[in-house]
């Protein structure tokens, strides 16, 4: 049967499918010899031979879905160009994973990881407003009117932020801890989000995307989703 070419790459755990519609545009993929270096291209991964970087790739038979509480000091990516540690130096399986969505270097928290293609889009998809639950620990303190402001969006710059729910846990001399909500995933809103006001981000951790939840999971630990979280997330 045949499918698109990116579809059926991410199908084999190489990347999510907007990613492998790059790597298609960077010429890195062959279809029985012969380079693609545009999208639209269907194959049949039956009788269809695909080389990725010149490896050949096969259908994942076995789907992984991995829950990770990412430490600070970690790339969200499969390979890191500047030789940084990624989260894939955490999380050693025989197949093929990678992450979806990220979170920044400096930042912790949830990060899921899979090789099923089918449910990246579930959680990606803009269709699916899911909240992503944070916690920051700010410079200074938000007055009544910057909690206003943040919750009804604040321009970052190139992009005016959707409504958002702010929440002060405590507060300290110079600094307060603080719970964010946001449905969206531009880079580093939060922190940015939080420059706007006049705070700088001195730590940030995500607890929760939707339903999913860290709970209990230490830092730098992984685990598989449990049957309910998955059916979760194929519910989307």
């Amino acid at each position: 049967m045949e499918e698109r070419l990116q579809k059926f790459m991410a199908r084999c755990g190489v990347a999510s499918r907007r990613k492998c519609e790059e790597i298609i545009l960077q010429g890195r993929v062959k279809i029985n010899g012969v380079t693609i270096e545009e999208l639209g291209v269907k194959v049949n991964g039956d009788t269809d031979k695909v080389l990725v970087d010149e490896k050949e790739i096969f259908l994942e038979e076995n789907k992984r879905y991995i829950m990770l509480n990412k430490p600070e000091g970690y790339v969200t990516t499969v390979k890191d160009e500047k030789g940084r540690k990624t989260i894939i130096d955490i999380v050693k399986v025989n197949e093929r994973i990678y992450p979806i969505g990220r979170l920044d270097y400096d930042s912790s928290g949830l990060l899921i990881l899979t090789n099923d293609g089918d449910i990246y889009n579930n959680i990606i998809h803009p269709r699916n407003t899911i909240d992503k639950v944070y916690i920051a620990k700010v410079k200074g303190i938000f007055t009544d009117n910057e909690l206003e402001k943040f919750k009804k969006g604040v321009d970052i710059g190139d992009y005016i932020t959707a409504e958002a729910n702010i929440e002060v846990l405590r507060t300290f001399r110079d600094s307060s801890e603080v719970k964010i909500s946001i449905h969206e995933g531009k880079n580093r809103q939060v922190r940015r989000m939080c420059l706007t006001l006049g705070h700088e981000v001195l730590s940030l951790k995500r607890i929760s995307i939707g339903k999913l939840a860290l709970k209990n999971l230490e830092k730098g630990q992984w685990r598989e989703l449990t049957k309910e979280e998955l059916n979760y997330i194929k519910d989307l």
